[in-house]
C-alpha cells in the first residue's frame, strides 16, 4: 500500500498527523472502499486529494475575507459595501452567510453555514453533504462536523464520499477529466490536477528492471497507438514520461497491474 515515506515525499507541506494517520490507515481503509483494487482508482483518488487540500495543507475553509473581497468572490451574497461590512471579519457571519438556506442547511440564525463549511481532503460542505458522507464513512458528521478535518477520520471521510459519488466506476474509465466534473462541477484548477496525478505515478511507481529494447518499445508505442493511446506522441524508442503514462493507462484498462513493459504487456498487446 501506500508507505509513509511516500506520503512525505507526495505531501510535504501537509498539516500534522495527517500523512502518519494515512499511512497507518490506509490499507484497511482503501481496501474497505475498493480504492486499493485498482491503479486509477488509487492514482486519481490521491492526486484529486492532493489538490482540493493543497497537499493536505489545507483542511479547513479559510473564511478569513475583507469586505472588498466578499462583493468580488459572492456578488449575489453581497451586492452593497454595507451588506458585505456587516459580517466581514468574522468568520462565523461570513461562513452562516454565505452558506445560509441551501445544501441542507438552515438560514444564517441557525448557524449551519459556519458550523459544515468546508473541511476536509475534499472539502466536504453543507450540513446535506455531512450527512450522506457520514452515513458512507460511517461517523457521525452531524453530531461532530470536526471530524471531517480529523487526522483519525479524514481518510475514511474522503473515502466516503468517493463511495457515495460512485467515484470508483469512474476512475476504471480511465477519464480523469470526467472525474474531476465529478469532484468539483467543472473542470476549475484542472492544470494542477494532472501535475498531480503525475506526481502520485511518479512518486508511487517502481522503476523498471532494466531499460527494454529500444526496438520493443517502438513495438509497443506501434501497438497503443494502434488501439487509440495517442499519448505516446511518437514511436522513437524512447521509454518517456508520455509513453509511460500511456502503458499505465492501457493496463489499468485491461485490469493489469501497475507497470511498464513487462511479458504480460507484450503479450496483451501482440508483441513478439
Amino acid at each position: 500500500m501506500v508507505t509513509l515515506v511516500q506520503l512525505q515525499s507526495l505531501y510535504p507541506r501537509a498539516k500534522a498527523g495527517h500523512v502518519e494517520a494515512i499511512a497507518a490507515n490506509s490499507t484497511a481503509v482503501f481496501t474497505e472502499f475498493g480504492i486499493s483494487q485498482l491503479p486509477n482508482r488509487l492514482h486519481f483518488f490521491l492526486a484529486q486529494i492532493g489538490h482540493e487540500s493543497g497537499g493536505l495543507s489545507v483542511v479547513e475553509e479559510n473564511l478569513n475575507y475583507s469586505a472588498t473581497r466578499l462583493m468580488q468572490v459572492f456578488p449575489n451574497r453581497f451586492p452593497t459595501l454595507a451588506s458585505a461590512e456587516a459580517v466581514a471579519g468574522s468568520a462565523q457571519r461570513i461562513g452562516n452567510s454565505i452558506y445560509a438556506s441551501r445544501m441542507g442547511n438552515g438560514d444564517a440564525a441557525s448557524g449551519d453555514g459556519f458550523r459544515y463549511r468546508g473541511r476536509g481532503y475534499i472539502q466536504l460542505t453543507g450540513k446535506n453533504n455531512y450527512r450522506l458522507v457520514g452515513a458512507h464513512a460511517g461517523i457521525d458528521l452531524i453530531g461532530d462536523p470536526d471530524r471531517a478535518f480529523a487526522p483519525a477520520d479524514a481518510l475514511r471521510v474522503a473515502c466516503g464520499f468517493w463511495a457515495l459519488n460512485n467515484l470508483n466506476a469512474v476512475c476504471d474509465t480511465g477519464d480523469f477529466t470526467q472525474l474531476t466534473k465529478r469532484i468539483n462541477g467543472g473542470t476549475i484548477g484542472m492544470p494542477d490536477r494532472l501535475a498531480w496525478l503525475d506526481k502520485v505515478r511518479r512518486t508511487l511507481s517502481s522503476p523498471p528492471n532494466r531499460q527494454p529494447a529500444v526496438e520493443t518499445v517502438r513495438a509497443v508505442q506501434r501497438a497503443l497507438m494502434a488501439r487509440g493511446f495517442n499519448g505516446v506522441g511518437a514511436a522513437d524508442g524512447d521509454l518517456g514520461d508520455h509513453t509511460a503514462a500511456a502503458i499505465r493507462l492501457f493496463r489499468s484498462r485491461n485490469g493489469m497491474p501497475d507497470g511498464l513493459i513487462d511479458d504480460a504487456l507484450l503479450a496483451v498487446l501482440g508483441v513478439g
